[in-house]
Order: structure tokens, then C-alpha cells, then sequence
């Protein structure tokens, strides 16, 4: 276990404030990292795979330093920890960081301190001792009500799996255990799942309603909870599928898929903002109870709207990414109204170093 005694003495012993590199690896957001840290004046590191680096490559302003490795996972390897120790870095960890490294590898073997809460990325999962549902539970959230077996199923529900040798997941709806077995089985047969899978898969209750990601900062630094803006999720092949009259959808054999592709911006009615507000700041303290400081800046609560008004979360991002890359370069919604002017995401986190670093508190936003 990387301790985070020893996370931060590297900071405070080791490291050179003055020549801080904000690090990232070379996928889903580090975009919007490397850019919001050229804005405030960082320099930046990019850890690629082989093939996947072009972007890094053509947009020549954002990266100081671009490591090609051939998988994502030699980031473990230690000539590159030690490369990242000597730029002196401050690693973002994004969703593919957490994919293509590994928790288990991310709490043990990954030596770089990285802003943000190293232990709190496992509980974007639903299963083990710490997942998102004991948090939101914790925080008095309401979250989706779950089945521990197909057999109880009494309301439509939505099984959540990962899909197989894939990072993506694999979704469907069911109304009854009859519709489970049916349509996991039928999977199973096509190769998008396995029965390992499924039987590692959540089974939640189908929220019906409008859905919505909510995406969060919170500062350590500031000791305030920000609330940035809200997008939505762009899915394949779903949402071509729906926009298909209902007789065509009916004649049509397909197997609908929940792949993201992209996201798009949304607004919220302002009379529902003190809800988000109130959800953010619970969520907050909340983590605190599993693992100190608890969530340091950006995440997210993916949620569906009822018509009753009712916010249900039904996913949690732990860092940046949830959906906060469409706002790379030009900042979000709600951003303004705390510094006057839209900033990204991106650009938050790299805010929080710099003021960080001038208050001589740099040790205390690392984990």
C-alpha cells in the first residue's frame, strides 16, 4: 500500500516547486488537463500508448514532455516512476488510468503523488468494501434500489455488467427474471458478456426520468465545494436506435449498446439548483468516513431527474472525466460565477496546485 504519510514527504522533501510538471495519462480528459495547466502556467507530461499519441503529438502547445510507452500498464515500470519523480509530478488520475493500470496496481505500485484521492477511485465500482453505494448511503443520497438476485426482481431493472475483454460496459433492461435470463443469456451467446461478468454485474431499479451528470469540485485549498456545470452522455448505438419510429424499432433485431462516445452540454431549472448544491456538499463529507482527506477536487454525480422532481444518482466519478472534457478550453456553465470567467475543469485542477503551492500547502492536495 502506498502510504500517504510517504506520498507527501516526497512533495514536501523532494520535489521543487518551481518546476512542477501536472501529469497525465494520454487518454479520456488529459486534454482538458494538459490545457488548464498551460493556462496557469504549468509544464506538462503525457504518458501515451503506442498508436494512441497523435493528439498529444499535433497539438504541439500542450505537452512539454510526451512518454510512448507500448501499453498504458508500463507506467508501473520503475525508469518511468523515476522519469515522472524527476519532472517532479503531480499526476491526474482519469478513468483510463484507473482501467488500463488497475486499482490494486494504483494503490501499491504507482509511487507518483497524484492529486486527488488514490483510494476513493475504486469505489466508482459497485462491488467490494468500498463502492460509490455506501457513500451515497452515507450521505443520505438516493441512489437506485438494488437486487442481490435475479430471483427477487419484482420491477423493471437495468444489469449492469462490464462488457467482455473490453473497458466498456455492457447494459440491459429487464422486467421480470424470465426477461433476465433471456436477454443475459442471449449475450452471453453474441460474446458480449461472460457469466463471470454477469455474475459480478449489478442489478438496479429502472429510473425513469431525464438524466443529468453533475459535476463537482472540491477545494482543499478554498475549503468549498464548487458546483461547475452539467452535461449529458452521448451513447452508441442507443440513441440512433431511439430516434427510430416505434414500428421500426420493433421489426428491427439489435442488440442496444450503452457504449459513450462524446458528451453534450444541459441546463437545470435554477429553482433545483439548492438540491445540488445540498447533494454535493453531503457527498463530500460523507467520503471523509472511508478514507481521509476524503474526495479531493473534481467528481461527478451522474443522476436521472424523476418526474417528481426527484434527483437519484446512479453512477459517481472520483476525478475528472465524468463528462467535464466538453468544456476543455472554454470552461464551464457555472465556473464563471466563482472566478469571473469560464474555466475548465482542467484548468480548476490546476488552480488548486497553484494556489496550493503559494500557500505552502502542496503536500496537503496529493494523496
Amino acid at each position: 500500500m502506498i502510504d500517504l504519510n510517504d506520498v507527501r514527504k516526497i512533495v514536501r522533501k523532494e520535489y521543487d516547486w518551481n518546476n512542477i510538471h501536472i501529469g497525465v495519462l494520454g487518454s479520456h480528459s488529459a486534454l482538458d488537463v494538459l490545457d488548464g495547466a498551460k493556462d496557469e502556467g504549468f509544464k506538462t507530461v503525457v504518458v501515451c500508448q503506442k498508436g494512441r499519441e497523435l493528439p498529444y503529438l499535433r497539438f504541439k502547445r500542450l505537452a512539454d514532455e510526451v512518454l510512448v510507452l507500448n501499453k498504458f500498464s508500463d507506467i508501473l515500470m520503475e525508469d518511468v516512476q523515476n522519469k515522472l519523480l524527476e519532472l517532479n509530478t503531480i499526476f491526474v488520475p482519469n478513468r483510463s488510468f484507473s482501467v488500463y493500470v488497475g486499482y490494486d496496481n494504483i494503490e501499491n505500485k504507482f509511487r507518483i503523488p497524484m492529486f486527488g484521492s488514490r483510494k476513493l477511485l475504486r469505489a466508482e465500482e459497485r462491488i467490494g468494501d468500498l463502492n460509490y453505494y455506501k457513500i451515497l448511503d452515507k450521505a443520505g443520497i438516493r441512489r437506485p434500489k438494488t437486487f442481490q438476485d435475479p430471483s427477487s426482481i419484482d420491477i423493471p431493472v437495468i444489469v449492469k455488467a462490464m462488457a467482455a475483454n473490453s473497458v466498456e460496459r455492457a447494459f440491459f433492461v429487464a422486467k421480470d427474471e424470465a426477461d433476465y435470463w433471456a436477454k443475459a443469456n442471449e449475450l452471453i451467446k453474441q460474446g458480449i458478456i461472460t457469466e463471470k461478468e454477469l455474475s459480478e454485474a449489478s442489478i438496479e431499479e429502472l429510473v425513469i426520468g431525464v438524466d443529468f451528470n453533475f459535476n463537482y469540485f472540491n477545494s482543499i485549498i478554498r475549503n468549498d465545494v464548487e458546483f461547475h456545470g452539467i452535461d449529458r452522455r452521448l451513447q452508441t448505438n442507443i440513441h440512433g436506435f431511439i430516434r427510430l419510429p416505434a414500428r421500426i424499432q420493433m421489426d428491427l433485431d439489435i442488440t442496444l449498446r450503452n457504449v459513450e462516445i462524446g458528451h453534450m452540454w444541459a441546463t437545470l431549472r435554477e429553482s433545483q439548483l439548492v438540491k445540488v448544491f445540498k447533494m454535493g456538499d453531503a457527498f463530500v463529507e460523507a467520503t471523509k468516513s472511508f478514507y481521509e482527506p476524503g474526495i479531493i477536487g473534481p467528481f461527478t454525480l451522474q443522476s436521472i431527474i424523476n418526474e417528481n422532481l426527484e434527483i437519484i444518482v446512479i453512477d459517481v466519478a472520483m476525478r475528472i472525466g465524468g463528462g467535464t472534457n466538453i468544456w476543455a478550453g472554454i470552461g464551464s456553465q457555472y465556473s464563471k460565477f466563482y472566478f469571473g470567467e469560464p474555466i475548465s475543469v482542467g484548468r480548476r485542477i490546476a488552480i488548486e496546485i497553484r494556489e496550493a503551492i503559494s500557500e505552502d500547502k502542496l503536500d496537503a492536495i496529493v494523496t
